[in-house]
């Protein structure tokens, strides 16, 4: 190889391990790995709570060290796939960007960016984060339904928008929500819940 030359070895020799995957401690805890996979999918206890117990013993068990190997052959598999399916990059960005908008929103939202939790207790801050993940919600909730309406709207007036490009439209904006002010929940709202809003034309003409 000629210095200065770059190849796919030196591009992806950072992404794998130099130690081998040692595959007895699978082989060895394999049934047990099957009552854990089993127990979890069952509901008969969580993820947590068996890395807390894992997590416990003074030295990792068999089973841990099981788990690990395990988690890295699966890290393996997916790398593998990653370099080689664009798809799969692509799926995986946009999902990043969903999330990542999602927590934008919810720091919006937060005190208007200037949120803090000041409250020591856990019960205070568990209320806090629960209204927030309300809030989050509901402003979700009220951008899917407009959109929904909004896209119909638009087909309905010979605008051609494909699916492909709708199912990557997530509805985390919050451009249009004041977030300063006071929030009354009206009990009994003038529209019912198949009922909008008319929708703003202008806009849509623009947006189209």
């Amino acid at each position: 190889m000629r210095q200065g030359s770059v190849t796919t070895q030196n591009i992806t020799a950072p992404c794998f391990a130099v130690l081998p995957i040692k595959a007895g401690h699978i082989v060895d805890n394999w049934p047990e790995i099957l009552r854990l996979a089993t127990s979890i999918k069952a509901g008969t206890t969580t993820a947590s709570a068996i890395l807390k117990s894992l997590s416990a013993y003074p030295r990792q068990n068999g089973l841990a060290i099981a788990l690990r190997e395990l988690g890295r052959l699966e890290r393996t598999l997916f790398a593998l796939e990653w370099m080689q399916s664009l798809e799969l990059r692509k799926r995986t960005s946009a999902s990043l960007a969903r999330g990542e908008a999602r927590n934008a929103l919810a720091r919006g939202v937060f005190f208007n960016q200037l949120g803090e939790m000041r409250d020591r207790s856990y019960e205070h801050q568990i209320h806090k984060a629960s209204g927030l993940n309300f809030l989050v919600a509901a402003i979700i909730l009220w951008n899917t339904k407009y959109l929904e309406a909004s896209i119909t709207d638009l087909r309905k007036n010979s605008v051609t928008i494909p699916n492909d490009i709708v199912k990557h439209i997530a509805p985390l904006g919050w451009a249009h929500v004041g977030l300063t002010g006071d929030y009354l929940w009206n009990m009994k709202p003038p529209f019912s819940p198949d009922r909008l809003r008319p929708l703003r034309k202008n806009d849509l003409r623009n947006a189209a």
